[in-house]
Formats: structure tokens, sequence, C-alpha cells
């Protein structure tokens, strides 16, 4: 049987997630907004003004997965299957971040971006999860029906404060979840989790902005520990987060979907790098990239960047094909697969 048990870790000098008037959370660092006028803008540019180079013509590689092919990996196994969707084998159990199986990160099912290629596991195949880490709320990240299909086959669902009464609405067993605020930590069969901060923001809907908390998440396993991003702009909160419990063996890190209009909800990669250099990663492999159309840059060009800037940097980096696994015991690059998929031709508008 499971043993669970709750406790808040010492803080290095930071603050609780800030709440503003009934139920609004805040970043430690009031985040700029653009005002509706920008916000319409972008949106139109969204509809109409998209570069066909945001997409890929070809074939995403997927790698099919089964539950046996699971069972039988050893332990500290991670698998990429699209996103921010990891699969990771601790303790002889499985673990799962941000599940997205839909086939668009959308409130609807006609609309909105559409996946690039399917999980390389469905998720009836999935062998039973120990627990679901959740991030936030926003559709890429909080997939209503991956979430009531996995219920049955979950032990616990760790969430930030607000995103388990969301899936509680949703018919989740209470007694499943579990939800944190920044820097409280729970362990679960041995396996330790921190609710560490980011800089980002939440909603569903029109009207109900950062009522639910974000985060990132710090895992830790024996000697083997994993920092994953969630998604969150660049922020001095990586230094504490890597004095606090650092160093990390891995991080899955957001490099994806950023652009010059949000710049502090989404990281560029020459952040996304010093972001793991704050945090004493080891090993970084990019995430929040290769499935979904959210922004304006080239589908490709997240990997591009991050290789060349790791390179240059001496960082190790890991580019898992999905579905492919990555041995924390026995660490590899990978391979740049997204070289072997079929360029869209280069647009004048497209942009970063």
């Amino acid at each position: 049987m499971a043993t669970i048990s709750t406790r808040l870790d010492p803080a290095p000098s930071a603050p609780k997630p800030a709440e503003q008037g009934l139920g609004h959370f805040s970043n430690d660092t009031p985040v700029q907004h653009g005002g509706l006028g920008k916000t319409l803008r972008i949106f139109w540019n969204m509809l109409f003004n998209k570069p066909r180079t945001t997409r890929p013509v070809g074939q995403i590689p997927v790698q099919p997965l089964t539950r046996e092919q699971l069972l039988a990996a050893p332990d500290h196994s991670v698998y990429r299957l699209g996103h921010s969707t990891v699969l990771l084998k601790l303790r002889g159990k499985f673990w799962v971040t941000d599940p997205v199986f839909a086939e668009r990160a959308s409130p609807f099912s006609w609309a909105g971006p559409k996946r690039f290629h399917q999980p390389p596991i469905s998720l009836d195949e999935l062998p039973a999860l120990e627990a679901v880490i959740l991030s936030h709320n926003h559709y890429d990240h909080l997939d209503r029906k991956a979430v009531v299909q996995l219920a049955e086959k979950t032990r616990y669902f760790l969430a930030p404060l607000g995103v388990g009464d969301t899936l509680v609405k949703w018919g989740v067993d209470a007694s499943k979840v579990r939800q944190l605020e920044w820097w409280q930590g729970i362990e679960v069969d041995g396996v330790r989790f921190v609710c560490t901060p980011a800089q980002h923001f939440s909603g569903r809907g029109l009207f109900d902005g950062n009522q639910t908390l974000w985060c990132s998440w710090v895992m830790i396993d024996a000697t083997r520990r994993i920092f994953f991003s969630g998604d969150t702009g660049y922020f001095d909160g990586f230094k504490r987060i890597g004095e606090q419990y650092g160093p990390f063996d891995l991080t899955l890190m957001e490099t994806g979907a950023y652009n010059v209009d949000w710049p502090h909800v989404h990281m560029q990669p020459e952040q996304t790098l010093q972001a793991h250099i704050d945090l004493k990663g080891r090993w970084l492999l990019p995430i929040h990239n290769g499935t979904f159309d959210l922004a304006f840059h080239a589908w490709h060009e997240p990997f591009d960047r991050i290789m060349a800037l790791a390179w240059e940097r001496n960082i190790s980096i890991t580019t898992p094909a999905m579905g492919q696994a990555f041995r924390l015991n026995q660490p590899e690059r990978g391979q740049a697969w997204w070289l072997e998929v079929e360029p869209q031709p280069v647009n004048e508008h497209a942009a970063s």
C-alpha cells in the first residue's frame, strides 16, 4: 500500500504565492500585461497571420510504447509522450507530468492547436500510475478527458492550489487529490515532491484568470533529483530552487511557445539554458515543443536554438524522440530527429 506524508520544507527567504483579492494568485515579481489592445492583436495574428513554418509538413517520428515494455524497463527511465507530458519510472512505479492526450489543446474539439503526432501509448495501454503531477490548468497541460480516464488507474494527483478542486469537480475522488502551495513538500512511496515557484498565470476561460496556482516541481528519489519546469518565464526563483534542492540529474525544461510579445511567462531558449545552469542541472531535456502550434516560431526552432546554445556552453543535452527512453543511469544525447522531418518553406512573416 502506498504511503504518503506532507510537510513544509524550509524555504529560502522567499514568499508563499501571493493572493490578490479573493483567491487570485500572483507571481513574486508582478508580470506586465500589454492591455486589451495587445491581447486582441495577438489573437488576430494567431488566427490570420501564422507563418506556415509553425507546423511540420512531414511526419513526426514516434516510437510506439507498450505496457509490457514499460513494466520491463529499468528504474529511472524517462519517456517524452508529447508536449510537456513526461512518463517517469521511479521505484518500480510510474509517474506522469501534465498528461495531455487530446487531439487539440483547446476547450473545443473542432478548433484550436491540433497535435502534430499521436501519443506513443494510449491512455488505456498505460500501466497503473502512482501519481499524476500537474503544473497548472491551461489546456495544453490539463486535459479533462485524460484526467477523468486516468482517475481509476491513478493513486494520487499532485496539484498546485485550486487545481485539485477542479479535478474533484470533474469526478476525481477527493481522497486521491493533494494540493500544495509553493515550497510545500509531499512524499509518496519514498519519492519526494516539492511544489516550487514558477512565473506564469492560470485560467481556462474568460473570467477565472489566476484563480488557481501554477508551479514547477522538484522530484527526489534517493540520490536522483529531477526538476520539471511546467510553464514559466525566466526569474530568480531558479537560483533559489537550485540552491535549495540542486544539483539535478535531469531538468525537464520548457523550450517552446515563446515570443517577444509574452516575454515574462515563457522563456526564450537562451533563458531556458540559463535556468538549467541556475538549477545546477546535469542533463537538460527540452519539453513544451514538437506537439502543438502555440506561437509564431518555426516548429523546429526551439530544438535548433537550444541545441546550438548547449553545444556552445558544453551543456549535456538530450533530445529523445517521442516514446524513446532516456535512462538516467546511462544517459545519452539522443538524435536530432527533427532534422529528418520535411521542413516547411521559410515564411517572411515568421517571428520569434
